[in-house]
């Protein structure tokens, strides 16, 4: 049976135009569910309410399914294991950060996105996301320049460390600050291998393979098979800061063409609220 993952084709409006609209809906889930937490609430709970949510709206399909780290989880504090980063029975607090992130996909196209809030007041937060806004913006320069993946990796960690913070995306598997996105189309079941869906599962390895022999690959990290120019396409970009048991960060698509980049959407929650912080501060 076919089954494969094929390049987005960042050249077509209409093709970016159904990335935007998965990408949307993924952020009006955040959105909503993120209005319904309070405080007693577990990771699980949040993440059924995601996952619900999303079905209603026509999701018919995973990259991963839905992810929630309350309180100094947010930073990824103690993981060690791959089985950590799944939704536990931690609850929700008064004053507690917490991140939503999920994978969807509908009708072959798909986002992967973060979502970071604070339930209540926390000022740590409130200051490690005021600084978030500065990753946004050099991952984008950078990446205008053609410098290597590697190398933006490396910056990004550099500015970390300037301001203060640890590195979270540094836990992920791979170490992974991204990765590729595109459209899945295959006859294979859609089905959920938890957490991730069994299509993406089966596509990723053999799109590693691809791209290894090409030089490249479709995961961006720090290592040497990132050390390689900005490769055209939809890529998933996540930096996640860590400070004191906090943890901060947003997930976005990427727009990388031959000689440009630029975020898909610059209409998100983090981006409206950054500015609404920057005009409250004038």
């Amino acid at each position: 049976m076919s089954n494969k993952v094929a390049l987005a084709r960042v050249d077509r409006a209409a093709e970016l135009e159904r990335f935007r609209e998965i990408q949307r809906l993924s952020y009006a889930c955040a959105e909503a569910v993120a209005a319904t937490l309070e405080p007693g609430v577990t990771e699980r709970e949040a993440c059924r309410r995601m996952r619900k949510w999303l079905l209603a709206r026509g999701v018919d399909d995973w990259l991963h399914t839905p992810f929630a780290w309350f309180g100094d989880r947010s930073a990824f504090t103690g993981f060690r294991v791959p089985t950590q980063f799944l939704p536990s029975g931690a609850t929700l607090e008064e004053g507690m950060p917490y991140i939503l992130d999920m994978a969807p996909v509908k009708d072959g196209h798909s986002a992967d996105i973060g979502y970071g809030g604070v339930l209540g007041e926390n000022r740590a937060w409130t200051r490690v996301d005021t600084d978030l806004a500065e990753y946004r913006t050099l991952i984008l320069d950078l990446v205008r320049e053609r410098r290597t993946f590697a190398d933006v990796y490396a910056e990004v960690d550099a500015l970390i460390a300037r301001h203060g913070y640890s590195s979270r995306h540094a836990k992920y598997p791979g170490r992974v600050i991204g990765h590729q996105v595109g459209v899945i189309s295959s006859r294979l079941p859609k089905r959920v291998g938890f957490p991730f869906g069994v299509r993406f599962l089966q596509t990723i390895g053999r799109e590693l393979v691809t791209e290894r022999v090409a030089g490249r690959s479709p995961l961006w990290n720090g290592t040497r098979h990132s050390d390689h120019p900005p490769t055209p396409g939809l890529w998933a970009v996540e930096p996640h800061l860590g400070f004191r048991g906090v943890g901060v960060k947003f997930e976005e698509l990427l727009v990388v063409t031959e000689d440009d980049a630029f975020w898909l959407d610059d209409d998100l929650p983090h981006v409206r609220r950054w500015a609404d912080r920057k005009e409250a501060q004038a």
